[in-house]
């Protein structure tokens, strides 16, 4: 017979672990949001953006700097400074900064990757830090502070612009004096390299081609994927600058410039291709990096959001955004107070049980049906085809 204070304690974790399904399914029902949105708006969504891509460029094209972080990467930055010297834009009106935070001694890469673009006319500078304070978004700032470029392209040394990158990218800025980002897809150059790259792929095209286009289309807030976008510098400037405080630097900075009020502009039919880890333990380091780094631009962004002018709808979907990086700590939490509750306590009760249907067709079924649609649209994959690869996909993502 248990006791009084035992039974207490019980109850107590019943509550808990029912608490952590119900928040679970709060937080989850966004993946459904995403997916009705997408299909709502596609059709709407792509002729605005044929429109937008079709738009005249000025004569008088402004100076535009791109920034080329790099860490340990090598011969990549070699090989993304020979695309950014091939990018469709005046050349007088090109600036490029290597910004390399290196500590494999490889800085011989980045001196080479320099001349290449000198040897075109490119005005190109190395930046090199003895001290790496705020990584990447500290290399981005020191970069800035040594510019007067209106506008700022962006590219992690593992992708490769397509000629038309900049102009692309470019028209809608130039037509839009609100339009702080405008920010094109990430693609995949070795998403056939192994099994694990082309699980990446259908993974990461759900995000890339469904989520970031659902919230676009629907005027939601934006994250910005940390590469191929161009920011315009009075935005970076007006939100703050990069921060380092957070692994989510792009997240945080898209964040604090649309509650400051620019707009951002995803292009799902511009693409940049690079490199997807070729291993699974690299590709759950980087997940693990994405899940730590939202969930600090949550803690430290949510009271923001709440306090600002954006529209009470508005306000709830960046909440469910942003609240996705609680999901790993209430996993945690849920496995461990259900495993007590069904050994000890009340077991498998009707409300226990319809709060698990609800979340497994929120965080399985739904994520599954981003992945059918992002293939289907994004690469003209027939939906039957999609399907066998689906049962792995989630347990990578898991």
């Amino acid at each position: 017979m248990l006791t009084m204070p035992l039974q207490f304690l019980l109850q107590c974790n019943h509550v808990v672990f029912l608490s952590c399904l119900a928040v679970h399914c709060v937080l989850g029902s966004s993946f459904i949001w995403v997916l009705v949105q997408y299909l709502r708006n596609r059709r709407r969504g792509m002729a605005d953006e044929a429109r937008i891509l079709s738009l005249p460029l000025r004569s008088d094209l402004p100076r535009v700097l791109v920034q080329l972080p790099t860490f340990n990467e090598g011969a990549l930055v070699c090989r993304v400074a020979q695309a950014v010297g091939n990018l469709d834009w005046p050349h007088d009106c090109l600036e490029v900064q290597i910004l390399d935070d290196s500590t494999d001694g490889g800085a011989d890469h980045s001196e080479r990757a320099a001349a290449l673009l000198a040897a075109q006319g490119i005005d190109v500078q190395v930046l090199r830090r003895s001290d790496r304070h705020g990584f990447k978004a500290g290399a981005l700032a020191e970069g800035l502070q040594r510019t007067r470029a209106p506008f700022v392209a962006m590219l992690d040394a593992d992708y490769l612009p397509r000629p038309d990158f900049l102009k692309n990218c470019m028209r809608p800025m130039l037509h839009d004096a609100k339009l702080g980002l405008v920010q094109a897809r990430c693609d995949f150059l070795n998403a056939d390299e192994n099994l694990v790259t082309r699980v990446q792929q259908r993974i990461l095209d759900a995000h890339f081609a469904v989520e970031q286009a659902a919230r676009s289309w629907s005027g939601q807030i934006v994250p910005f994927n940390g590469t191929c976008g161009i920011w315009r510098r009075a935005t970076i400037d007006d939100a703050g600058g990069w921060q380092g405080d957070t692994l989510a630097e792009d997240m945080d900075i898209s964040y604090r410039a649309q509650l400051r009020g620019w707009r951002v502009l995803f292009l799902t039919s511009v693409t940049v291709p690079g490199e997807l880890p070729d291993s699974f333990w690299t590709w759950r380091q980087q997940q693990f990096r994405w899940t730590k780094g939202s969930g600090e631009v949550a803690r430290k962004m949510l009271a923001s959001v709440w306090r600002s002018s954006l529209t009470l709808n508005r306000k709830l979907v960046s909440t469910l955004h942003l609240g996705g990086g609680l999901f790993g700590f209430l996993i945690g939490l849920a496995f461990v107070s259900g495993a007590i509750d069904l050994a000890f306590g009340a077991g498998l009760t009707w409300m226990t049980i319809g709060l698990l249907v609800i979340l497994e067709l929120e965080v399985i079924v739904t994520p599954a049906l981003w992945r059918l649609v992002g293939q289907r649209y994004a690469r003209g994959v027939p939906i039957a085809s999609g399907l066998c690869r689906f049962p792995l996909a989630t347990v990578m993502q898991a």
